[in-house]
């Protein structure tokens, strides 16, 4: 295992790169496989074939839960709460901003929260898809 951000080799168990600091699973310069740099946008390693963007790809600590993320929206919703959490940061803050000025944010966050739930909307901000 290889840490996404510098290339440098992990430790299976370790939570961050000793090298750069950054959290198991993060970044996007370099394949998690075999630590060779990778093309910014590429779907697939160009030095081991290993898929990129694919769920197994993903560090499993850096999933959120689907149910989370559909409970919170569902009765949170309002408060943008789920979008925090999924780290949809402006869309969260519009959602306190309609709640509170205009009273639609929470239907917005029910709506959403059952688009998560059955599985419509499926990624975090950072394109990692969500675990059930």
């Amino acid at each position: 295992m290889y840490c996404k951000n510098c290339g440098n080799e992990m430790d299976p168990n370790a939570a961050i790169c000793v090298k750069c600091g950054f959290a198991k699973g993060t970044g996007n310069q370099f394949c998690y496989n075999c630590g060779q740099a990778v093309e910014p946008g590429a779907k697939v390693c160009t030095n081991c074939g290993y898929a990129l963007n694919s769920p197994e790809a993903c560090d499993p600590s850096t999933q959120k839960s689907k149910i989370v993320a559909g409970i919170l929206g569902i009765f949170l919703g309002g408060l943008g709460v789920h979008n925090f959490y999924l780290g949809y940061i402006g869309k969260a803050i519009a959602q306190i901003v309609l709640s509170f000025c205009f009273g639609i944010g929470a239907i917005w966050g029910l709506i959403e929260g059952i688009l998560i739930l059955t599985g419509s909307i499926n990624k975090d901000a950072n394109g990692v898809p969500l675990k059930d």
